[in-house]
């Protein structure tokens, strides 16, 4: 087939064009190409691992509604061990832990509490498990390790938990005017209208404070 020679130049500056550049965009298209696929790949290895972390969590719920604390011990690990890093994996650290206190087992529920203050996902729940283990604690008497669990700096929709809690320990130790400081942080952190308010002024007026 003959070309005229307006073709043949055209032709001529592809071919030099691509032996200059050819490798260089070979490359450049196959790493956008795997860059892709991985890509996919990683979505839909995380829809799995979410789908199979919901089975587990229904599991480990019906488990807790039957109050059978070895398969609710056995779903809860699988979940930690598997899918710690998705949102489930702090929900079943804080519904074992209740299973566990509604069974009266207050020393099993510190695990998934322990767990979740240190490994869950979000500050929400790491901060909602700080308090619970802390609450757990101070009925054991681990008074210490109760206000060193609370000395994490809380966010200020969880100051107003943190104070009143602290106020517990401090009260329980028989540090009645730590526990009054306490409790007054609580009262200024805690919104007006919340159930806690007169929890907290009560406790306050039992040391001999006041709520205002």
């Amino acid at each position: 087939m003959a070309y005229d020679l307006q073709e043949q130049e055209e032709i001529e500056g592809i071919k030099a064009f691509w032996n200059r550049w050819g490798n260089q965009l070979l490359t450049v298209v196959t790493v956008v190409l795997l860059t892709v696929a991985a890509y996919m790949g990683w979505q839909r290895y995380q829809a799995s691992q979410a789908a199979d972390a919901a089975i587990a969590y229904g599991q480990l719920q019906q488990a807790a509604t039957a109050r059978d604390l070895d398969k609710v011990k056995e779903a809860a690990g699988t979940i930690f061990e598997k899918y710690g890093g998705t949102v489930y994996g702090q929900m079943a650290a804080l519904l074992a832990a209740k299973a566990y206190l509604e069974a009266g087992d207050a020393k099993a529920a510190r695990a998934p509490l322990q767990w979740a203050a240190d490994k869950a996902r979000d500050d929400e729940f790491r901060q909602i498990a700080r308090v619970r283990l802390a609450g757990v604690l101070l009925d054991e008497k681990a008074y210490d390790e109760a206000l060193k669990v609370l000395g994490a700096a809380p966010s200020d929709a969880f100051a107003g938990l943190f104070a009143d809690r602290r106020g517990d320990v401090l009260a329980a130790q028989g540090k009645a005017d730590e526990a009054r400081a306490a409790y007054k942080l609580a009262l200024d952190k805690t919104q007006d209208g919340s159930p806690l308010r007169r929890l907290i002024e009560v406790k306050l007026e039992g040391l001999g404070g006041t709520g205002s």
